[in-house]
């Protein structure tokens, strides 16, 4: 394979990776807006991103399979399309059920990160693969923290529809360079979707280890959405000046505490994914305390997204590090498990942050992110 080719295609699939994964989080800067337009609660608003994470998760379930079975290339470029057309019905949703609806097809359509991977994969050479991987795994990371900064600034200037418009535009060219920069990639199995559900079903069966990181990545990330949902809410509460603009700076902070991710990754390998995890979700209980305690202070907001990222992005690395050294040609399938229960507890990590600030303010949704790290400290704790 040519070097440079190789070279040119690994950096657009990791932008595609960063760019289209972000589509899963404009929406948590922008709940207090869109609640105001439409005149619904905060509890109400935050069922937005519970929709949208539900999306993914059937998305995984459904439509990444597939990318063992048919052309790659192909089946990326009409993913990315379809996330162009599912932004446009969410900047056109005047009621919050259109709104809902439309935001669980784009986070059905947005898979293309995780059909990214194993492009890359494919395309490097056995001695570079782990290089390569870890390279687009860093556009999923940068695309998941810049996400909530670029659509907090965007919905601050130009309001939250425009920016959804905006961000399917830049899915649109996003496509035609996928469609005409990426070489075609062959299945290189032939099973048929019933088949390749089925197996889905096998590996839940057979691969306790992977029932058991599914489970620790779920209290993870529901503890991290817990927060994210709730950010906007609760600034808007401490001073009406701290707009989505606010929110988005706090996207740019966490991208300081996400800059442990390849020292999590040598680590793995050195002290196992048990310690790991533990010492991740750890973090992310006393990242929670400590902002139940000084929540007021934007200084200590800005502290607790730093331990909150990096204990979060730890304990996630861990898991797919564990996962993955099961069997390397089940690994697209073994990811789809574990990403739909990881986004199964992100949807109702949101529904709580919902419930959590409707009844009890901030110390409760503190309380409950605190909760939802420790029960992943206990499952990655016990034998």
């Amino acid at each position: 394979m040519n070097r440079s080719v190789s070279t040119r295609c690994i950096l657009l699939l990791a932008f595609a990776a960063g760019a289209t994964v972000a589509n899963l989080y404009y929406s948590q800067p922008l709940l207090a807006e869109i609640a105001s337009e439409l005149g619904v609660s905060a509890g109400a608003a935050s069922a937005i991103s519970t929709a949208t994470q539900l999306g993914y998760a059937a998305g995984l379930l459904f439509l990444v399979p597939l990318g063992d079975a048919v052309e790659r290339r192909r089946l990326l470029v009409t993913t990315t399309g379809a996330i162009t057309i599912a932004l446009l019905l969410v900047a056109v949703s005047h009621s919050l059920t259109a709104l809902l609806a439309s935001s669980a097809i784009l986070g059905c359509a947005t898979i293309v990160p995780q059909l990214v991977v194993p492009f890359a994969a494919h395309l490097a050479s056995a001695e570079d693969r782990g290089r390569v991987i870890g390279i687009v795994m860093s556009g999923v990371l940068i695309g998941v923290i810049l996400s909530r900064s670029v659509s907090g600034f965007l919905a601050g200037t130009i309001g939250w529809r425009t920016t959804y418009v905006a961000a399917a535009g830049a899915m649109a060219v996003l496509a035609l360079l996928l469609r005409f920069q990426l070489p075609l990639a062959p299945p290189e199995v032939d099973l048929r979707y019933g088949e390749l559900l089925r197996s889905l079903g096998s590996l839940i069966r057979t691969q306790p280890l992977l029932r058991r990181h599914a489970l620790i990545g779920a209290c993870g990330f529901a503890a991290f959405s817990i927060f994210w949902t709730s950010l906007a809410f609760h600034l808007q509460k401490l001073s009406p000046a701290y707009g989505t603009k606010t929110v988005g700076a706090f996207g740019i902070v966490g991208v300081t505490g996400a800059l442990i991710a390849p020292l999590a990754g040598r680590l793995s390998d050195r002290l196992g994914s048990r310690t790991l995890n533990r010492a991740g979700l750890v973090l992310m209980a006393l990242a929670f305390a400590l902002m139940a305690g000084g929540g007021a202070s934007l200084v200590v907001l800005a502290i607790g997204v730093v331990f909150l990222d990096a204990g979060e992005q730890t304990s996630h690395i861990a898991n797919q590090a564990r996962i993955f050294s099961l069997d390397a040609a089940l690994r697209n399938r073994l990811n789809a498990v574990y990403m739909v229960a990881f986004f199964i507890g992100g949807a109702l990590g949101s529904i709580i942050a919902g419930l959590a600030w409707q009844h009890g303010g901030w110390l409760a949704v503190c309380a409950a992110g605190a909760a939802a790290s420790i029960a992943g400290a206990v499952a990655a704790s016990v034998k």
